[in-house]
């Protein structure tokens, strides 16, 4: 009895936390003013401290919230017996962890008078919370970034005992404290001022619209539209898991949202389990690509590089489309080679009757696009305004479902007030590993800017031998290496902090312009890769889990799948247009897009070894050299030395030589061994 009360106040007392945080958050765009130094440290205050009540040091013990737990991993002690309460320990790490963040804002001017010179009491108070950060990431996003930021820090300090290629004039502890977690250089950096200041409210976003139906109505709307088609399942998938993109910035959220309907459903109409497996996993890491959130890169970047953040959507957009469309004819070009049909009309819901049922759903994604794109908020100011109308539709829904089935209208306000509690609960949740990791990112960004970016940029300038290409491969390769261990977010950091000033200088020495705009998302795109990339791939183990099919196995169809989104960022990288840099008009937009469109089916064709009927291995080149006209025309215009402004009449080239593999296949559509 006793461990059923103190289970019970366990729980609530994580509940008070993680709601009191997601309010605190959501007070933040109207009813606080409070500089951005103070924001930063609460935020990290509480991410710290409900990490040490709910995520356990070790993967055996479960926590006291189910919801936390499934997240999290719950199960048994060594000795076999369950347990369902907070040890004292992690009670006591959670009030350290916050004193020692706090800290930072309780002397603030202490610290400032003082700053470079800390004293013994800051050395103190700063070490650990570094220990105690490192162990809470540990818990929250794995060891791999806690290895790295180690890694980093006995680099910082052992530098000048390295060989003279790596030797670095090292830090003592004092400038290494200051830097680290004694100034907005480090742990309180901008990455986690963007967490603070817009992420959250953007996966509380999310989260709430996943607890009030809107996962369903997306999944079902998706189905009503394409069911019909052949592989309109895996069609419908792929909408689904574009349309919760929108809001949930994680693609492993997104596979367990949208594939514990999906999946079941793909493999019902005959679709082999890995390749329904794979198929949602290639929407749901997309998912990531597709504006508002971008699994926060977007604020970041816009942070990062002083501009708007509509300009970063806007840079943003034609790639993320792009990606979606060539998926899209993937799921086609996969029902061709299965001979798949349409799902049976009982399977089918009516598009009228779920629009009907679900459009309330859509209210808050209007408002929100509407106070983004129209009103031009600020994106916190957006995600604010939104959240409020979705919790009165919350509170309409539910009162319009009393008064219709005559049942006491308290009931449904209460029923209401616990449904919005659930999602503010699910939005702490959430954030906790985007947190813990932005504040990682800012030890490693900060002993990279202790003087390490001098001599980075020289080693991996050397690598590359000073071309633009083999630099974007180093990139590329890194990116998928970090991000097998490390969330997408904190990837894009440590990547753009490293290689985007060397991406920078040798573009300029090089001729190429390469916009700086273009160089952070080819660092954010390949850390996105990497959720599906073997041996790790987290999202496509979650995926294999549903489908009951081999996770390696299921990451690397995944991963052939994107490979149409691993060739866009070297695209748009030599073509900044993609990325509608110097772009100001609506029809050249349009034509780029399009065209691009064709580029990325051009490439898909190839790599899917199918088009109309199954390639042979000429027409490969065929679709490989259409595809690079489609996505850079210029290439056409530099190789025949003919003017620039010549290059869109080169899509006329790229389409004709598309045309011509489409030909090639039709006159053997007969007899296909010709």
């Amino acid at each position: 009895m006793l461990l059923i009360d103190k289970t019970n106040v366990d729980r609530a007392i994580i509940a008070v936390i993680s709601i009191a945080w997601a309010l605190f958050q959501l007070a933040l765009p109207r009813f606080i003013i409070l500089d951005s130094t103070t924001v930063r440290i609460v935020h990290l205050a509480f991410a710290m401290t409900l990490v040490f009540l709910t995520i356990p040091a070790v993967k055996h013990r479960r926590t006291p919230t189910a919801s936390f737990a499934k997240q999290n991993g719950g199960g048994k002690t060594a000795g076999g017996k369950e347990t369902g309460h907070i040890p004292l320990v992690d009670y006591i790490l959670a009030g350290f962890a916050c004193l020692s963040v706090l800290y930072f804002v309780l002397d603030w001017v202490g610290i400032s008078m003082r700053a470079g010179v800390p004293i013994r009491r800051d050395i103190i108070v700063s070490v650990i919370l570094i220990i105690l950060l490192l162990e809470a990431s540990r818990r929250a996003i794995g060891p791999a970034m806690v290895i790295i930021a180690i890694l980093f820090t006995l680099y910082a300090f052992l530098g000048p005992y390295m060989p003279s290629i790596f030797a670095f004039r090292g830090v003592s502890l004092r400038r290494y404290l200051s830097q680290i977690a004694l100034s907005t250089e480090g742990i309180y950096g901008i990455p986690l001022y963007v967490s603070a200041n817009t992420v959250f409210l953007f996966v509380l976003f999310g989260s709430m619209l996943d607890k009030v139906g809107a996962g369903h109505f997306f999944n079902d709307l998706a189905i009503s539209l394409l069911g019909r088609f052949k592989g309109g399942a895996a069609k419908a998938a792929i909408v689904s898991s574009g349309l919760t993109g929108l809001v949930s910035g994680s693609s492993i959220a997104n596979v367990v949202t949208t594939g514990t309907f999906t999946i079941p459903l793909m493999k019902k109409v005959g679709y082999p389990a890995k390749i329904a497996a794979a198929t949602e996993v290639a929407a749901s890491t997309n998912g990531q690509l597709m504006p508002p959130i971008m699994g926060a890169a977007a604020f970041i970047i816009a942070e990062y590089l002083g501009i708007d953040y509509i300009d970063v959507v806007k840079a943003a957009a034609i790639p993320a489309f792009v990606s979606y469309f060539a998926l899209f004819y993937i799921a086609h070009l996969e029902a061709s080679k299965l001979g798949m049909k349409g799902l049976p009309k009982a399977d089918i819901p009516r598009f009228l009757t779920v629009l009907k049922n679900g459009f309330h759903y859509l209210i808050p994604l209007i408002v929100l696009i509407y106070e983004l794109i129209v009103m031009r908020h600020t994106p916190n100011l957006a995600a604010f305004n939104a959240i409020i109308v979705l919790m009165v539709i919350t509170f309409v829904q539910e009162i319009t479902k009393a008064v219709k089935n005559r049942t006491p209208v308290t009931k449904a306000a209460i029923k209401s007030v616990s449904t919005i509690g659930e999602g503010l609960i699910a939005g702490s949740r959430n954030m906790l590993s985007v947190a813990l990791a932005t504040a990682m990112a800012g030890i490693i960004v900060g002993i990279v800017f202790m003087g390490l970016s001098g001599m980075v940029v020289e080693i991996v300038a050397g690598l590359s031998f000073g071309y633009i290409f083999p630099l974007l491969l180093i990139t590329a390769i890194a990116s998928l290496i970090l991000g097998m261990g490390l969330p997408t977010t904190a990837t894009y950091i440590v990547m753009a902090s490293i290689t985007v000033p060397i991406i920078g200088e040798l573009s300029s020495v090089s001729g190429v312009l390469i916009p700086a705009i273009a160089a952070h998302l080819f660092c954010f795109y390949f850390g996105i890769l990497a959720d599906d990339t073997p041996p790790v791939g987290l999202a496509a183990y979650t995926a294999a889990a549903i489908a009951k099919s081999d996770p390696i196995a299921t990451g690397i169809q995944g991963f052939i799948y994107d490979l149409r989104t691993a060739v866009i960022p070297f695209m748009f990288v030599f073509n900044a247009e993609l990325v509608l840099y110097g772009i100001n008009n609506w029809p050249q937009a349009l034509l780029i897009f399009v065209m691009a469109i064709f580029g990325a089916f051009a490439f898909t064709n190839a790599v899917q070894g199918w088009f109309i009927i199954k390639n042979k291995w000429y027409e490969i080149p065929l679709f490989l050299i259409a595809s690079l006209i489609l996505f850079c025309p210029a290439v056409v215009t530099k190789i025949f030395n003919l003017d620039h402004n010549l290059r869109y009449y080169m899509y006329f080239v790229g389409l004709t030589v598309y045309g011509l593999s489409f030909l090639v296949q039709k006159l053997r559509l007969g007899n296909p061994d010709k």
